[in-house]
């Protein structure tokens, strides 16, 4: 590299001469034949399985079953059989600590035969069960250094697949992890444990009001991913995303997303070269992504799947963005998934797509024709309703983390207080029922079934759907199912998954005791059901609002329904440890004390992590490359009105930015020595972790703004050619 231009301008100089462009994979003529082929599937099993063996295989769990020894020998020998088809050398149990990412240990299948050759094998036992390390993993004081041992156990509810990497193959079988004394060490145990409960007591209610087929419940997830994507080389002058996945300098580019012209455009090529490439990954994986599209800021992108199982979404979503980042590389482009990569353009998210679907089919948050008249959708609305208004400090807690507190409350995510948008009319419908008035008259069904007279007469009639989109809603109904906004991108679905699925689980378990008891009056369990409702949506329609979330006015409205405002995840994770949210996870089987109170420790040492990084690295990017950089344009300044003999008059061009730019970064060494002790402070703190959070919160965070701020007017005035730092248009306008 050219020493006498900065890393910026030779990535730029890169740039500029073009871009290695890789072999992109060709879109197939038939993504059917495609999708599924890295996966071993059900459909797989059943034609390689012996048939009773598939039988008992299709069936271990739902009642607690587990699979026998020589079930799990014959499993495991075609799965591996399989595996070597498809190119795998190794295996491995691909599991999701706590960590916020997966983790895998890969184990050859060579073995040695008596005779010193070397033989494939693997048997029912590695299939179901693999040891890691347990304490090197975070596990908030379940486990200490010396207690080592921690267990992954095959979950035959996600299907096995092939990762490929390179010219690697390796067998991936999705496990749960856990302690040597039992407890979770992961995101999945509790989701499937809240699946189970979600199930349960939603076949209790439905079973209560005559709906006898209903024998299963799962909720269905689709998950859509925001992404950013700068070009590779300018990604690896940055330090900052390097390493903290988001900008700690930058200033406003001229053009972000002001002229709102990124949103759904035209995609541009070698973004879509990327994008395909993804597909036919994630086709191949069993991985159903359905859209594609630019998103709101420059450079950001999304991608959304169908609806699958939640275990499964979670897992497939996990792969989504793990492709997502290696097949970035071979683009040369990086991708950001953090929730907040750059300051001046909105944020990432991850929108929760969320619905319950029985063993029959049935949607149980369709309302259909007449919701006034659907008694299962209504009391599920009335569910959800109440689970928000009772139990969203959970709703809160399943989405906590330093990345998403910088988006939540902006104008592109939900705030931090939680309601649900039901449109008016099913809104209407609710004061019907609790005014006692006869709901399927009047002007409950103005809005549905209209439609639109556009003033073209080849233009055919489109319906209007019953109520409009609330993009500021955190939980939105679209329709037939709920859209949780606030979920960060960066995140694991798991985390909101398992808080929506325990407290309305918990929800509808209050619910059915309430009809039980007027079943005991006398009533049949529709009927029960039916003079419960009004109650129910007067108690807890302080969760519903329709109106715009941004709004300071809703801020105050919400505090006088008494709807918290939790702005930030150490306010949050304060509360993880009380009664009330203990007594909703363990009456629900999901989490015991011990593992709530271990997961508060990680998620608050994970905060603390965090911000310490951010700091480090705020200080050691402002002394080493700000700062150094400011100084060489103060003296060139200095020596251009020395050399125009108007350094004694300020008034002068020359002298004036002289003087602007000697004043910053004075301000700015002081700022950096302010940050420094701040750091000090906050390391040397021998206090809980939750006053170690709040001291990082109230005292790290203001020092790096105080910090950013300088940097980022400097940014402004400093000559672009020696600017050390690809700026925000450098990054959003290269690809």
């Amino acid at each position: 590299m050219d020493s006498n231009i900065s890393p910026r301008l030779f990535a730029l100089k890169q740039l500029a001469t073009g871009y290695r462009r890789p072999d992109s994979r060709k879109a197939a003529k038939d993504i059917f034949s495609n999708f599924g082929r890295d996966v071993f599937s059900l459909h797989l099993m059943r034609d390689k399985l012996p048939k009773d063996v598939f039988e008992r295989l299709c069936i271990i769990g739902r009642d607690g079953r587990t699979l026998a020894a020589h079930d799990a020998d014959t499993v495991a020998s075609v799965m591996k059989d399989w595996a070597i088809k498809q190119g795998a050398t190794h295996y491995t149990h691909w599991f999701q600590p706590m960590t916020g990412i997966t983790a895998e240990k890969h184990d050859s299948f060579l073995a040695l035969a008596g005779d010193g050759t070397g033989i494939s094998e693997f048997s029912g036992k590695n299939l179901i069960k693999g040891e890691p390390d347990a304490s090197s993993f975070p596990s908030g004081g379940l486990r200490s250094t010396f207690e080592a041992r921690g267990y992954t156990a095959w979950d035959p509810s996600s299907p096995a697949f092939v990762s490929r990497y390179g010219e690697t193959v390796t067998l991936c079988i999705p496990t749960v992890f856990y302690s040597y004394t039992g407890e979770s060490l992961d995101r999945k145990t509790p989701l499937l444990r809240s699946v189970t409960a979600l199930s349960k007591q939603t076949v209790r209610l439905m079973n209560l009001i005559g709906c006898s087929d209903c024998e299963s419940v799962e909720p269905q997830v689709g998950a859509e991913q925001e992404y950013f994507l700068v070009d590779r080389r300018l990604y690896s002058c940055r330090p900052d995303l390097v390493m903290s996945g988001r900008t700690l300098f930058g200033a406003r580019a001229p053009k972000g997303q002001q002229m709102e012209d990124h949103y759904f455009a035209a995609i541009p090529k070698r973004i879509l070269a990327f994008m395909n490439d993804v597909e036919q990954k994630l086709f191949a994986l069993g991985v159903p992504v359905h859209t594609r599209h630019n998103e709101v800021a420059p450079s950001q992108y999304e991608v959304a799947p169908i609806f699958e199982p939640a275990n499964v979404a979670t897992d497939h979503n996990m792969l989504v963005m793990e492709v997502l980042v290696r097949t970035a590389e071979d683009h040369d482009l990086a991708c950001l998934l953090h929730e907040k990569p750059f300051n001046c353009v909105n944020g990432s998210g991850k929108h929760n797509n969320w619905s319950l679907m029985d063993n029959t089919g049935r949607n149980l948050l369709d309302p259909g024709a007449q919701p006034w008249d659907n008694l299962p959708f209504l009391l599920i609305l009335a569910a959800i309703l109440r689970a928000i208004h009772l139990y969203s400090p959970i709703w809160r807690l399943g989405i906590v983390g330093a990345g998403n507190d910088h988006r939540l409350g902006a104008n592109e995510a939900p705030p931090a207080i939680i309601s649900a948008c039901i449109g008016d009319n099913l809104e209407k419908v609710l004061e019907a029922i609790i005014s006692g008035q006869d709901s399927s008259k009047g002007d409950v069904q103005e809005i549905a079934g209209t439609s639109y007279n556009l003033g073209v007469s080849s233009l055919p009639n489109i319906s209007r759907d019953t109520a409009d989109r609330n993009r500021t809603s955190p939980m939105a109904f679209t329709g037939n199912k709920f859209e949780f906004r606030a979920l960060g991108s960066s995140q694991s679905m798991a985390t909101i998954n398992i808080s929506l699925n325990t407290t309305v689980a918990k929800a509808i378990g209050d619910i059915v005791v309430k009809i039980e008891k007027l079943i005991t009056e006398g009533l049949s369990g529709s009927e029960a059901a039916w003079k419960l409702l009004p109650k129910l949506f007067k108690e807890h329609q302080v969760a519903v609002f329709n109106g715009d979330n941004y709004s300071s006015d809703w801020v105050k409205e919400a505090a006088v329904r008494g709807l918290p405002n939790l702005k930030d995840s150490v306010q949050t994770l304060a509360l993880y440890d009380t009664p009330e949210i203990i007594e909703v996870f363990e009456s629900q089987g999901v989490l015991s004390k011990a593992e709530i109170l271990a997961r508060q420790h990680i998620l608050l040492e994970d905060y603390i992590g965090r911000l310490l990084i951010e700091a480090d690295l705020t200080l050691s990017l402002g002394r080493t490359s700000i700062f150094p950089t400011a100084l060489k344009w103060q003296d060139k300044l200095y020596q251009a009105a020395k050399q125009a003999q108007k350094l004694v008059n300020e008034n002068g061009p020359e002298a004036s930015a002289w003087t602007e730019v000697r004043n910053l970064t004075n301000a700015l060494l002081k700022s950096l020595k302010e940050l420094e002790t701040v750091i000090e402070v906050v390391k040397a703190l021998e206090m809980s972790v939750l006053k170690k959070a709040e001291a990082a919160r109230d005292q790290i965070l203001p020092a790096m703004n105080k910090v950013r701020d300088l940097v980022d007017h400097l940014e402004t005035l400093v000559d672009v050619t020696i600017w050390p730092l690809p700026t925000y248009a450098d990054m959003f306008w290269s690809i």
